[in-house]
Formats: C-alpha cells, structure tokens, sequence
C-alpha cells in the first residue's frame, strides 16, 4: 500500500530566518509571505526552533521587542520526508504543534509540514479509497476473495461486511484499512466463517 509521506504533502520552498533577525523582520515576512510561522535555522540550514504568530504576540504584549532567538520556541520538533504522514501527526499532536520542519539526513531544512496539509489526505476521493482497499488490502495483503466481502466508502468512513476465512483475519483487515489514506474510521460487520 503506498501512504503518502511527508515528502508527498510538504511546503518544499520555506521561508525561515536566522537566530539574529529581528521582531519587525519576522512580522513583516509572516505578513508578506502569508504564512502564521516560519523556521529559525542556524547558519547550515538546520532548525533550532520556530517563531510563530503567537510567540509574537505573546512577547510584544509583554513589552519585549527582540530577535529570533529569543522569540522561538525551542527545540525544533521536526519531521523526516520519508515519515508516513500518520507518525507525522503523531509527533504533531504529542508535541501540541501546528507546523514541523522537514530535515533531510544532514538535518538541514527540506521543507516544512503544516496540519493543512494533513487534512489534505482525507479529502481523497471515496472510489479511490475503495478500490485500494479491495485491490491492495483484500486481494493482494490478505489473499482474499474481493467478492466475498462488501466495501462500502462514503465521505470516509469504510463499511466492511461479507464472509472472512477466519476470525484471525478480523482485526488484520480493520488494522490494515484504517491504515489506508483518507480513511476516517472503519465500520466492523464482518462475519468469519466459521460462525455462519
């Protein structure tokens, strides 16, 4: 089954700054650029942290007006381009951000993984959700007859009912479907056959 990773949803041109440059810099290039964060890199291009919209706001309210630094948030949390994009919203969600830097082997910044771009996977078409998981999960997985189970897909959420081989096939396929981009939850009215 080919997820898509990182690599495929990235921002690959990245606007970023370095440690130095200044608070008025930083708003004016969110600004222009359009964007609610950008990377602080060090002078390889690696990420040592991210100024966000709110890292702004929260250090200008209290009166403090200085450089990229001593804005960022830090660590940088960031992501592999080869990551599956499920582990990148894992590390996403764990660390309650919005964005993470891509690095390549070298650690230097590639591109950068927004959560916009992780919703873009669920709004893959229904018909080719389904014809994955007959193709790809039933046939050539679990070697299974397509015509024995029932794969229905609406906005989603997949429903699968028929007849398996055994109960041990159960929750491999639920497992494996889940895993396929663009599902939003999968529906269990299997039946193995041994019950019927």
């Amino acid at each position: 089954m080919g997820q898509l990773t990182v690599a495929d949803l990235m921002t690959p041109s990245v606007v970023s700054v370095q440690r130095g440059t200044t608070f008025k810099e930083i708003a004016r290039l969110l600004s222009e650029s359009r964007i609610t964060a950008v990377p602080v890199v060090d002078d390889r291009g690696r990420p040592v942290g991210v100024v966000s919209e709110a890292d702004l706001l929260r250090n200008r309210s209290a009166g403090v007006a200085r450089n990229a630094a001593a804005l960022m948030s830090h660590p940088a949390i960031t992501a592999k381009p080869l990551w599956n994009v499920v582990h990148a919203a894992r590390v996403m969600d764990e660390n309650k951000v919005k964005r993470l830097p891509v690095i390549d082997e070298d650690g230097r910044l590639v591109g950068i993984l927004s959560r916009s771009d992780l919703v873009q996977v669920f709004l893959r078409r229904d018909r080719a959700i389904q014809e994955e998981i007959l193709e790809e999960v039933v046939t050539q997985t679990l070697k299974l007859s397509p015509s024995a189970l029932n794969v229905e897909v609406s906005e989603g959420l997949v429903t699968l009912s028929g007849i398996v081989r055994n109960h041990g096939d159960v929750p491999v396929l639920l497992r494996l479907c889940q895993s396929v981009d663009g599902v939003v939850d999968v529906v269990n009215r299997l039946s193995p056959a041994e019950d019927v």
